[in-house]
């Protein structure tokens, strides 16, 4: 997952940074850092992509036509 991924997901499923961090028992500042930086332990990175995954997002690797996300159905 890239931070615009991660950014791109939780606006999908309305989940604010605060909510994510909730949810994955990360501080928000964690969260921000990641989306703005890209920087994150993987550990970090993979707590994210479940609770997003697990709220109905598919992550959309890149294809030639960039990466992205959609909601399941």
């Amino acid at each position: 997952m890239t931070p615009i991924q991660c950014k791109m997901a939780r606006v999908a499923t309305g989940l604010t940074v605060r909510k994510l961090g909730e949810i994955t028992g990360l501080a928000f500042s964690t969260i921000n850092r990641y989306e703005k930086t890209g920087r994150a332990n993987i550990s970090t990175v993979n707590k994210m992509i479940e609770a997003l995954e697990a709220a109905g997002v598919e992550f959309i690797p890149e294809n030639g036509g960039g990466v992205g996300v959609r909601l399941r159905k």
